[in-house]
């Protein structure tokens, strides 16, 4: 059986990763700060992503690692102020804690069938003006992944990430209220006519994660309804 970790696994994305993770017969482990109701077989591990020595902890107790997801994440705007204290929190659990993840689980991954999959997101390939924390930590998701994918390619390792536009979360509903907009009028944005549920970005990742993925490495799929298609 194969072992996979699941960070932000809670709520939202994550949350639907580890379900479909579970469903194809991994043994899942989720990680986050604070514990939350799970589904029988997910069993869950304290782990703040942000700091380097509660990730160590946690793979430390793991034996064997052959599935990493990213899938912590903060959102919220941003000002331009140099004093605002959303800039090092976003950017420290976004993209510093998808490195404190990605390091600490190669050394427990298998060779030729390891594979780690960043949650990354549209706004890690284009720019929003009062996103300037959010982008950046996503764009920088987008580049660890290539530059990881190269740098394991000789173990047969795969890293790649997902980007997914709008998905029906309660972050993004979050980000709707901020906005002044609702998750329809957001669906009248996109070229297929919805927003993406947990499941599609889950069914992407469970692709990712097998074996009929193995040559397919260092990628950023987009997950949209087509938005980018039209930008």
């Amino acid at each position: 059986m194969k072992t996979a970790v699941v960070t932000g696994g809670t709520r939202g994305i994550g949350r639907a990763i580890a379900v479909r993770l579970a469903a194809d017969g991994c043994q899942v482990v989720v990680a986050a700060r604070a514990p939350a109701a799970l589904p029988g077989g997910i069993r869950f591990a304290a782990c703040d992503v942000a700091n380097a020595e509660s990730v160590k902890s946690l793979f430390a107790g793991l034996k064997r690692v052959d599935i990493l997801v990213t899938a912590a994440g903060q959102a919220g705007a941003n000002s331009l102020d140099i004093d605002d204290p959303a800039w090092p929190a976003i950017i420290s659990t976004n993209l510093t804690g998808a490195w404190h993840c990605c390091t600490a689980a190669l050394p427990q991954m298998p060779d030729r069938t390891g594979r780690i999959v960043n949650i990354a997101s549209v706004l890690g390939l284009r720019g929003v003006p009062d996103q300037a924390a959010y982008c950046a930590a996503k764009h920088g998701v987008v580049g660890l992944t290539r530059s990881l994918a190269l740098a394991v390619a000789p173990r047969g390792i795969t890293v790649n990430a997902v980007c997914p536009g709008w998905v029906d979360t309660e972050m993004a509903h979050g980000r709707f209220a901020e906005l002044g907009i609702t998750p329809a009028q957001a669906a009248q944005g996109v070229p297929l006519g919805r927003i993406a549920t947990p499941e599609d970005v889950a069914g992407i990742v469970a692709f990712l994660a097998s074996a009929e993925a193995g040559h397919l490495t260092g990628q950023a799929l987009v997950l949209d309804g087509g938005g980018l298609a039209s930008a």
